[in-house]
C-alpha cells in the first residue's frame, strides 16, 4: 500500500455543491448525497450521513459557504445579518465534536473581515478548501508520528471509526495504522463493532479491507478476554474533543477500553488534530456529552429488538482521563503521559 494513498475521501465539492458519501449505507452501498443549503448540511451531520470530528468540521466549513451563498442571494450587501440562524443551526448539530465549532469560528472570522458589497462565496470556498487540505496533510503527519511509537510486528485494537471516513482522508487512528502497516510495524488489527451505530463493523472493517490490512471484527464485550491473551500491544483511537489537561472525549466505550488496557499493561494511543483540542476546557468533566435518541439502542434498522416501553441510555461519547492515556498524537507533536503541563508543548501561540 502506498502511504500517500487517499483512496477514500468522504467529502467533495463538485459543481458548486457539497457532496457527502452517505456513511449510513456502507459497506453495502456507496451512495453520494448532494447539498445546496446549510440547514440540509446540519441535518446530514446530525443524522450521521457524515461523522467523525474532523469530517464534521470540514463539512461545517462547506456548510458556511452554502449559508453565505443563500444569505447573499436573499439579503445582498446585508448578507452577514442573515448568517446568524443558519450558523447556529450548524453549531447545534453535534455538540461534543469541537472541530465543528472550531471550523465555524474560523470561517466566521474570515467572513466578518470581508469588504462590504463583495460576494463572500469565493473567499469562503477557498478557506473551506484549505481546511479540507490541511486536515489530510495533518493526518499524514500524525500517521508518521504515531507509527514512530510502535515496535515491529505489533497487534492493535481500535474502536469506532477514526479513519479516512471520519476525516478529509487517510484518517487519524487509522492513519497511524495505515502508516505503521506500510512500515511493517503492524501485523493485525482488531476492530470493535461499536454499538449502537456499528461504525467498527460497517466502516472500519471496510476501510481496512480496502487497503488489504488484516482485520478481525469483535464485539466490544470481547475486548477484556482479547487483552488477557497478551496479543494486543496498542489500543489506537481517535477523539472528538480533548481538554487542556489531556482528558479525551471519544465514542462511548473508549473509557472502558482504557481501564482494561491499564489493567492488562496495553498501551493507549489517542490520535487527533490540534483542532480537536479545546484549550478553553480545563478537564473532561466540562465536556458536553451528546445524548442521542434511545431508539438507536432499542432497535436495529427500524426493527424493535427491546421490549416496548423499556427506556435506553444512549450517550454518544464518554471521557477517558488523561492518566489512562500513554500518548496523544497530533500534527504538532506527540504528548507522552498527557497532563496540564505536558499538553502545553503542542499548544503553540
Amino acid at each position: 500500500m502506498d502511504k500517500h494513498t487517499d483512496s477514500i475521501q468522504p467529502i467533495a465539492w463538485r459543481n458548486n455543491t457539497l457532496s457527502l458519501l452517505d456513511q449510513r449505507r456502507l459497506p453495502h452501498e456507496q451512495v453520494w448525497l448532494d447539498y445546496e443549503h446549510s440547514d440540509e448540511v446540519a441535518k446530514a451531520i446530525y443524522e450521521m450521513v457524515v461523522r467523525g470530528a474532523p469530517a464534521i468540521g470540514i463539512t461545517a466549513a462547506y456548510g458556511v459557504v452554502l449559508a453565505a451563498r443563500h444569505a447573499w442571494n436573499i439579503a445582498g450587501v446585508n448578507w452577514q445579518q442573515a448568517m446568524t440562524a443558519p450558523l447556529a443551526h450548524l453549531a447545534e448539530s453535534r455538540p461534543t465534536a469541537v472541530n465543528l465549532h472550531w471550523a465555524i469560528h474560523r470561517m466566521t472570522i474570515l467572513y466578518e473581515s470581508l469588504p462590504e458589497g463583495e460576494s463572500p462565496e469565493e473567499r469562503l470556498l477557498i478557506e473551506a478548501h484549505s481546511i479540507h487540505a490541511e486536515d489530510i496533510a495533518a493526518n499524514h503527519k500524525m500517521g508518521e508520528l504515531g507509527a514512530n511509537l510502535m515496535n515491529d510486528n505489533s497487534v492493535v485494537l481500535t474502536h469506532c471509526n477514526a479513519g479516512a471516513l471520519a476525516t478529509g482522508g487517510f484518517g487519524t487512528a487509522l492513519g497511524v495504522i495505515r502508516q505503521a502497516f506500510y512500515e511493517g510495524k503492524i501485523n493485525h488489527v482488531y476492530a470493535d463493532e461499536t454499538r449502537p451505530w456499528l461504525q467498527g463493523a460497517r466502516l472500519t472493517a471496510w476501510e481496512l479491507q480496502q487497503d488489504n490490512i488484516p482485520v478481525t471484527l469483535q464485539s466490544e464485550g470481547a475486548a477484556a478476554a482479547l487483552m488477557a491473551t497478551g496479543k494486543i500491544d496498542w489500543i489506537i483511537v481517535g477523539a472528538d474533543r480533548i481538554t487542556a489537561n489531556g482528558d479525551v472525549a471519544n465514542k462511548i466505550g473508549t473509557y472502558m477500553l482504557a481501564i482494561l488496557a491499564k489493567y492488562h499493561n496495553v498501551k493507549m494511543m489517542v490520535v487527533a488534530p490540534t483542532s480537536t483540542i479545546d484549550w478553553q476546557l480545563h478537564d473532561g468533566y466540562e465536556i458536553p456529552i451528546e445524548q442521542r435518541d434511545e431508539h438507536e439502542v432499542t432497535s436495529i434498522n427500524g426493527q424493535q429488538i427491546a421490549p416496548e416501553g423499556v427506556p435506553a441510555n444512549n450517550p454518544a461519547f464518554d471521557v477517558t482521563p488523561a492518566k489512562l492515556i500513554d500518548a496523544i498524537v497530533t500534527e504538532a507533536g506527540v504528548v507522552l503521559s498527557p497532563s496540564l503541563t505536558s499538553m502545553k508543548a503542542i499548544k503553540g501561540d
